[in-house]
Protein backbone atom coordinates (compact mmCIF):
# COMPACT_ATOMS: atom_id res chain seq x y z
CA UNK A 1 0.00 0.00 0.00
CA UNK A 2 3.17 2.51 0.56
CA UNK A 3 5.39 0.81 -1.74
CA UNK A 4 4.87 4.30 -3.94
CA UNK A 5 7.28 6.20 -1.41
CA UNK A 6 10.16 5.87 0.13
CA UNK A 7 9.87 5.66 3.57
CA UNK A 8 12.82 6.69 5.59
CA UNK A 9 13.09 7.57 8.88
CA UNK A 10 12.77 11.23 8.72
CA UNK A 11 9.80 11.32 6.39
CA UNK A 12 8.19 9.09 8.90
CA UNK A 13 8.94 11.12 11.81
CA UNK A 14 7.96 13.89 9.92
CA UNK A 15 4.39 12.41 8.66
CA UNK A 16 3.77 11.52 12.43
CA UNK A 17 4.52 14.66 13.89
CA UNK A 18 1.89 16.34 11.36
CA UNK A 19 -0.02 13.67 12.50
CA UNK A 20 -0.04 14.02 16.15
CA UNK A 21 -0.35 18.25 15.63
CA UNK A 22 -3.75 17.56 14.06
CA UNK A 23 -4.79 15.20 16.70
CA UNK A 24 -3.21 17.71 19.35
CA UNK A 25 -4.83 20.78 17.75
CA UNK A 26 -8.02 19.23 17.42
CA UNK A 27 -8.47 17.98 20.90
CA UNK A 28 -7.70 21.73 21.85
CA UNK A 29 -9.62 23.42 20.16
CA UNK A 30 -12.93 20.93 21.25
CA UNK A 31 -11.52 21.95 25.25
CA UNK A 32 -10.83 25.68 24.26
CA UNK A 33 -11.89 27.36 21.19
CA UNK A 34 -10.26 30.09 19.69
CA UNK A 35 -10.50 33.15 19.14
CA UNK A 36 -8.78 36.03 16.31
CA UNK A 37 -5.73 37.72 16.97
CA UNK A 38 -3.45 39.74 15.16
CA UNK A 39 0.30 38.86 15.42
CA UNK A 40 2.95 39.67 12.63
CA UNK A 41 0.79 38.22 9.92
CA UNK A 42 -1.18 40.45 7.74
CA UNK A 43 -4.33 39.32 8.93
CA UNK A 44 -6.10 38.21 12.30
CA UNK A 45 -5.37 34.33 12.40
CA UNK A 46 -6.80 31.64 14.34
CA UNK A 47 -5.01 28.56 15.57
CA UNK A 48 -6.04 26.29 13.19
CA UNK A 49 -4.98 29.46 10.25
CA UNK A 50 -1.75 29.64 12.21
CA UNK A 51 -1.37 25.54 12.12
CA UNK A 52 -2.45 25.62 8.30
CA UNK A 53 0.13 28.61 7.21
CA UNK A 54 3.21 26.87 9.71
CA UNK A 55 2.57 23.59 8.02
CA UNK A 56 2.34 24.98 4.28
CA UNK A 57 5.74 27.04 5.07
CA UNK A 58 7.14 23.73 6.87
CA UNK A 59 6.30 22.05 3.55
CA UNK A 60 8.04 24.43 1.75
CA UNK A 61 11.34 24.41 3.91
CA UNK A 62 12.22 20.72 3.29
CA UNK A 63 11.16 20.39 -0.14
CA UNK A 64 13.49 23.27 -0.51
CA UNK A 65 16.40 21.80 1.67
CA UNK A 66 15.98 18.40 -0.02
CA UNK A 67 16.48 20.10 -3.71
CA UNK A 68 19.48 22.27 -2.57
CA UNK A 69 21.19 19.52 -0.52
CA UNK A 70 23.56 19.82 -3.15
CA UNK A 71 24.33 22.89 -3.75
CA UNK A 72 25.07 23.29 0.14
CA UNK A 73 27.03 20.39 -0.22
CA UNK A 74 29.00 22.42 -2.85
CA UNK A 75 28.50 26.40 -0.94
CA UNK A 76 29.69 24.79 2.70
CA UNK A 77 32.28 22.33 1.26
CA UNK A 78 31.03 19.74 3.20
CA UNK A 79 31.97 15.83 1.78
CA UNK A 80 28.59 14.90 1.83
CA UNK A 81 24.86 16.21 1.89
CA UNK A 82 23.09 17.75 5.10
CA UNK A 83 20.77 15.76 7.08
CA UNK A 84 17.28 16.28 6.61
CA UNK A 85 16.93 16.25 9.70
CA UNK A 86 18.45 19.99 9.81
CA UNK A 87 15.15 20.89 7.68
CA UNK A 88 12.97 19.09 9.97
CA UNK A 89 14.36 20.82 13.12
CA UNK A 90 14.18 24.43 10.62
CA UNK A 91 11.34 23.75 9.86
CA UNK A 92 9.53 22.74 13.35
CA UNK A 93 10.99 26.14 14.90
CA UNK A 94 9.42 27.88 11.88
CA UNK A 95 6.13 26.52 13.06
CA UNK A 96 6.57 26.96 16.24
CA UNK A 97 6.81 30.46 16.03
CA UNK A 98 4.14 31.16 13.60
CA UNK A 99 2.46 29.55 16.14
CA UNK A 100 3.25 31.45 18.58
CA UNK A 101 4.19 35.12 17.56
CA UNK A 102 1.40 34.81 13.72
Amino acid sequence: MFNWMVWTTPVAVFFISIALILVGMTVWEVKQPTLLRKGFLPMATTRGDRLFIGLLTAAYINLAFVGLSKKFMEWLQLSSEPSVWVSFVLSLLVLLFIMRKG
